[in-house]
């Protein structure tokens, strides 16, 4: 017998290529194997409206003229039509005699049914090999498939006593160059980055991923007031924006960032100035967003942390003291009077980026 997780591994990473670039499609990766448990294709879906995983590696192991007998996958196999052909249907006209999935789709086109047909069909099927594993490289779509919102990350830059800024509001060079380009990343593998108009008006954010290769995620920048500047560097360019608004922010200005090219204002309501966080999701949800990472300031993500609308968190700590009762702390927000009301950090992982530390992890909330 083939070592099964080693396989999978190995679809697993080959699925990680694409990273950023499938969406709203999750990440795949695809192994086969001939008779004799050598490797004869692989493949790997690399976006949205293309081949899928399975499809790239049928296709590989003909160009090598191999024979194929198993297929690692690390989720199950469509068997419905969309932009592309069922792979059930591929899997079973190359031949195919075993079918290894990591876990199973819980797409509502899918969800079973691509098992259902390759048994049909005298395929052998086995799952659950390194579940867990690709449960975690497709969090996003998982979330956003079965609970229809953007899955939210939490991103901030703090220093070692917890602070995001100094007293005067001086933010730059938190952490250091390694820590910068992979927020950059991050940036690139969500589909959105949301600030608010404080971030806007404190430091003209471009908010693309100009330090690495890959997308701009969509710009959604929360200003109750529609106080942002025609100036704005968010403002600018081909990137798409989307400027969030309070249903009291003046009409006039709204109707005239509105004629912007590849601006859009949403208007939802608001609490005490800020916009709802629980009227944003759905409206997110609505533009196609499977993902969205909250870069700031303190008050926007202590909103998104107060309303329990966040999953994961990506905690950028540097080897500084500020210090002062004046100093932004990273979440601002209400907060909550109890230890025992804590959200906590999940399934943490502990990432060393020159002489910072990035801190990331599942967010569970106490009532959850």
């Amino acid at each position: 017998m083939p070592d099964h997780e080693y396989y999978m591994r190995r679809a697993l990473e080959l699925a990680r290529r694409a990273e950023g670039d499938t969406s709203p499609n999750p990440m795949v990766g695809c192994v086969i194997l001939d008779r004799d448990n050598h490797i004869v294709g692989e493949g790997w879906h690399r976006k949205a409206g293309t081949p899928h995983a399975e499809v790239n590696a049928i296709a590989d192991m003909q160009a090598k003229h191999g024979e194929g007998y198993t297929a690692y996958v690390s989720l199950e196999p469509c068997s419905h039509w969309g932009r592309t052909g069922p792979c059930c249907e591929a899997l079973i006209k190359a031949g195919i005699k075993r079918v290894v999935a990591a876990m199973e789709d819980p797409n509502p086109k899918v969800a079973g049914n691509g098992f259902r047909r390759l048994r049909e069909a005298g395929i052998e099927v086995i799952t659950g090999v390194c579940e867990k594993e690709a449960r975690r490289l497709n969090e996003h779509f998982l979330l956003w498939v079965t609970q229809k919102r953007p899955f939210i990350s939490l991103k901030f830059a703090e220093t070692l006593d917890g602070k995001l800024a100094t007293s005067v509001r001086d933010s730059h060079y938190v952490t250091g160059r390694e820590a910068h380009v992979y927020s950059h990343y991050l940036r690139k593998i969500h589909d959105g980055i949301l600030v608010g108009i404080g971030t806007v008006l404190d430091d003209d954010p471009e908010l693309t991923t100009r330090l690495v290769e890959g997308k701009n995620p969509v710009r959604i920048i929360l200003d109750s007031k529609a106080r942002i500047p025609l100036t704005a560097k968010v403002l600018q360019g081909e990137t798409k924006t989307l400027l969030v608004t309070g249903r009291s922010a003046d009409a006039d200005k709204c109707r005239e960032l509105a004629k912007r090219k590849n601006v859009t204002v949403i208007s939802l309501p608001c609490e005490e100035g800020i916009i709802k966080i629980n009227a944003l999701l759905p409206a997110l949800y609505e533009q196609g967003l499977t993902s969205v990472l909250v870069e700031g300031g303190s008050q926007v993500l202590g909103s998104f942390l107060d309303a329990g609308a966040a999953d994961r968190v990506y905690a950028f700590i540097a080897p500084k003291l500020v210090g002062g009762k004046a100093a932004l702390p990273a979440i601002g927000g209400t907060g909550i009077s109890a230890m025992s009301q804590c959200a906590t950090v999940t399934e943490p992982e502990l990432l060393t980026l020159g002489e910072d530390w990035l801190i990331t992890g599942r967010i569970r909330f106490a009532r959850n």
